[in-house]
């Protein structure tokens, strides 16, 4: 058997895929390999020959990924490769699979073919739809269909998978005790607890959690350790079945490296401002430094068409705390299945919050485009502003509507604050 990327950076030895990525990060490729043989940077292996590499973790650029995903009341696989594009396009690094109706396994093998960046997945989800198409329930998932299902997507070279291995018996019976306001939102959560209810029994994949990282070792796939009891509301932040499932979460990401499997851990949903840090670093302690990924976190309730933004606010303070990782949410996030239009706004929301935070954390290095693009706005060089702009397009676009004569924009037109002490200089000068 081949080894992993952590195996090889353990025994001294420099991939391709981390010599890859430490040239795109411009860091040492031993400082880097340091670091996935600790744990504490992952390096999602391409889907294919010639995709690119993708690490996340300490000292690396806050990566962004994008979830595409058919629904059954939508079922198009080409719609879905259509927004795995754009999100591409407009600077996603990641895109991960949600599909819940048929064909599930083309959909995924769809994207694997077209894109050029890591794609994961969430196995439990056709492993509980397989059992439905058997004319069950989500309940009726045998643990065969569930590791059936995570080797089948290894095979087909997904990157990385989101496995709740820490929805255990123990948490989803504590919420009897420990009530929640807004229940278990996490899909993949919901299903392994609706489970172990219904047949009284350990999860499968934290019972078999050794299996698990045997098909991990074999296919060289990270797992993304699911947070199955994120809150989902404000009110539920930080409550017993959250901070439960993090120590189990601490106990299987020391469980994987001891393997040599590389592993992220997934973090909260939504979260009121004030407490994203002091919950940013008890799960980087908890989980000994671990890449951490979170869906937001929202930090209201109250923005059903504007989630994106919420997500904006709550991810730049998450990743400037510490957090590597920020999973993109759509403005129709709570209302519906998301809509190529609904891609690029929500893209370039995560990709803001993620650059803000990359600047408190990468300092110089991240200021540098900044820069770049302030000098290009002193000069008035609406050409260089354009080409350095996150959304060039929009940035012409709306530069260009209402035109100004002075060569500056149109709101100060003439009175511009650049042409001003332009003026101001050049007659001091003479």
């Amino acid at each position: 058997m081949a080894k992993t990327q952590m195996e090889v950076a353990r025994s001294g030895g420099i991939t391709e895929e981390i010599r890859e990525v430490a040239k795109l990060e411009e860091v040492p490729e031993d400082w880097l390999a340091q670091r996935v043989a600790r744990g504490t940077v992952v390096v999602f292996k391409p889907p294919k020959p010639g995709s690119r590499p993708v690490a996340v973790g300490e000292g690396l650029r806050v990566k962004v990924n994008v979830n595409v995903g058919t629904s059954l009341d939508l079922c198009n696989p080409n719609l879905e490769l259509e927004k795995a594009r754009l999100a591409v396009k407009y600077g996603a690094d990641t895109v991960m699979d949600l599909s819940t109706a048929e064909p599930i396994a083309a959909v995924r093998r769809l994207l694997i073919e077209h894109l050029e960046v890591p794609v994961g997945t969430v196995p439990i989800y056709e492993a509980a739809i397989r059992a439905v198409e058997r004319g069950g329930s989500v309940v009726d998932m045998t643990v065969d269909d569930m590791f059936n299902a995570i080797e089948a997507h290894a095979k087909d070279g997904v990157s990385f998978m989101t496995i709740h291995a820490g929805v255990t018996k123990e948490v989803v019976e504590g919420l009897k005790l420990h009530p929640r306001l807004g229940g278990i939102v996490s899909r993949g959560g919901s299903f392994l607890a609706a489970w172990i209810l219904h047949n009284n029994q350990e999860n499968p994949l934290y019972a078999n959690y050794d299996y698990l990282l045997e098909l991990a070792k074999e296919y060289d796939f990270a797992i993304s350790l699911g947070d199955g009891m994120r809150p989902g509301c404000q009110a539920d932040a930080q409550d017993w079945a959250q901070l439960s499932e993090i120590m189990v979460l601490g106990s299987l990401v020391k469980r994987a490296r001891k393997a040599g499997v590389q592993v992220i851990v997934e973090g909260p949903g939504h979260m009121p401002l004030d407490q994203i840090e002091a919950n940013v670093k008890v799960t980087k302690k908890v989980t000994e430094g671990a890449p951490l990924y979170t869906l937001g976190p929202l930090v209201t309730d109250v923005a059903p068409g504007y989630d994106h933004i919420a997500l904006a606010i709550g991810g730049a303070v998450a990743a400037a705390a510490g957090v590597d990782f920020l999973c993109a949410v759509y403005k129709s996030e709570h209302l519906g299945l998301p809509l190529p239009e609904d891609v690029k706004e929500s893209v370039i929301a995560t990709r803001i919050a993620a650059h803000a935070a990359d600047i408190v954390r990468l300092g110089e290095k991240a200021l540098r485009w900044d820069n770049e693009i302030s000098k290009a706005r002193a000069r008035l060089d609406w050409e260089a502003q354009f080409k350095l702009a996150m959304d060039p397009e929009e940035a012409r676009r709306i530069h260009e509507r209402v035109p100004s004569k002075s060569g500056a924009c149109s709101v100060c037109g003439k009175y511009c604050v650049y042409l001003v002490l332009a003026r101001s200089l050049k007659r001091r000068e003479e």
